[in-house]
């Protein structure tokens, strides 16, 4: 039986500044943590940048283009704070101001709505060389960044979205070292954690004061999508302890204003969380009028009892997320992407129930939801361009999951939105461009966009249904 979705659903697609603009030398844009990040040898799988990326800078309008084919009524776009505020002396930029308002601009000209990313990772290098997120000025200067934002778009952005996986920008950028900054120190990451709380509130509280409490905001998190392997006391416990340090150190300030002070007991070996201030989570917690949910895959994990092991793991600098030693991830079963990640729709249904019933009345959205495969370009004279690329695992993962979706909407989830990602393949963080998630295709030497059938699938989910 097809699933009709509601009538005002929100259908999008999802990029990121990064990832698909390139022009990093273009109108007076600074240095980003990626940029020199992609410097350092062997960072980068396949020792590539964001240089040029998709060029989107200059192509947007065939992007848009795109977007008014695939029937979308929504793109979620992130802004790039280096070409915003270049230099320490927080000056805006207007040649970046005016970029994106022409970007806005011709979105809404489209009839499409500007879902705006404030932050997707891109943090000026000048203010990592003051300490980056593990330092609180640069949650202040967010705050100020915002600010200049919300006076320059005004009522152009539909949704302002103040973060985007503050997980990924703490743990892998300053616990593990994975990602840009490449700092690798558990005490700086529960820092960064903190202090893009605090961008969160500042940020919320920039756009509320600038224009009016109207204005929509959210906030994007990745929720750890974890599931105990057994209901034993230990495998609960290592779902438990995962779930406190990936999910609660977001969920608890943002929405409930309260850390869980077991937070502070399992990290005492890395912080005193002394960087926390007065009225700090008063700051932070802030109203959103949606939660945007971030899902691709789920871990399996159990309990760890040997105490050998635990000290062990303790003292794992590859883990992404500190006082891990109670949990053993386990290996991904069943048919794995190319990013070697599991296919588990039914935890994505899971998640949004939970999360309608802790939060009753807040408005869900999936603002990512995707796979990488391999894809293999076909010359078809009737497609667009003469070529198309066939990827029907992509079309069964888009399948599964926006059923997913509907299965939660049935249960009554007030789940109001859903983003593809990615409209294009892109540049994948340490991966570089060795990974697709597009449902359009990019040939990175001529920058020709090449349509999958997931996009024609996609399109056809937006008019008729699952």
């Amino acid at each position: 039986m097809t699933f009709v979705f509601p009538k005002n659903f929100t259908w999008g697609v999802a990029t990121a500044s990064y990832q698909v603009e390139g022009a990093i030398h273009e109108d007076g844009r600074a240095p980003s943590i990626w940029d020199a990040f992609c410097a350092v040898p062997g960072a980068i799988e396949d020792h590539s940048s964001g240089e040029v990326a998709c060029d989107e800078y200059h192509r947007y309008p065939e992007d848009i283009t795109l977007l008014k084919e695939l029937g979308v009524n929504a793109y979620r776009l992130s802004i790039a704070w280096p070409r915003i505020v270049p230099l320490a002396d927080g000056k805006v930029n207007s040649k970046g101001v005016e970029h994106y308002i022409k970007v806005l601009d011709a979105l809404r000209d489209a009839g499409i709505r500007p879902v705006v990313t404030l932050y997707h990772w891109d943090l000026p290098q000048y203010l990592e060389d003051q300490g980056g997120w593990a330092n609180r000025d640069t949650a202040l200067r967010y705050g100020d960044y915002v600010h200049a934002l919300a006076e320059a778009f005004g009522d152009r952005v539909d949704t302002w979205t103040t973060l985007n996986e503050p997980w990924c920008a703490a743990y892998l950028g300053y616990g593990n070292g994975i990602h840009a900054p490449g700092v690798r120190d558990y005490g700086k990451a529960l820092s960064a954690v903190h202090h893009l709380n605090l961008a969160h509130g500042l940020g919320a509280l920039a756009v509320h004061d600038t224009l009016d409490e109207r204005a929509k905001v959210s906030v994007t998190l990745n929720l750890s999508a974890c599931v105990a392997q057994s209901d034993s006391e230990a495998d609960r416990m290592a779902k438990h302890r995962n779930d406190l340090l990936s999910n609660e150190v977001f969920l608890g300030p943002m929405l409930d204003g309260a850390y869980d002070p077991e937070i502070f007991d399992v990290t005492t070996d890395y912080t005193d969380w002394s960087f926390i201030r007065d009225d700090d989570l008063k700051t932070i917690r802030q109203p959103v009028q949606c939660l945007g949910i971030n899902y691709y895959s789920s871990t399996h994990v159990k309990g760890v009892t040997d105490p050998a092991e635990c000290e062990r793991r303790r003292n794992d600098h590859m883990q992404a997320v500190p006082a891990q030693d109670i949990v053993d991830a386990l290996p991904p079963e069943g048919e794995l992407t190319d990013m070697g990640w599991n296919q588990e729709p039914r935890v994505l249904t899971e998640m949004l129930v939970g999360l309608a019933k802790r939060y009753p009345g807040l408005d869900l959205m999936v603002t990512e939801n995707g796979s990488a495969w391999k894809d293999e370009v076909t010359e078809d004279s009737s497609a667009p361009g003469g070529r198309i690329i066939h990827d029907p695992k992509r079309v069964a993962y888009l399948n599964h999951h926006i059923r997913a979706i509907a299965d939660a909407i049935e249960a009554g989830v007030p789940v109001v939105g859903y983003f593809a990602w990615s409209l294009l393949d892109n540049f994948e963080w340490a991966f570089g461009y060795s990974k697709r998630f597009g449902i359009i295709g990019v040939d990175y030497e001529t920058q020709k966009r090449i349509w999958k059938d997931s996009a024609y699938r996609y399109r056809q989910i937006i008019q008729e249904g699952i």
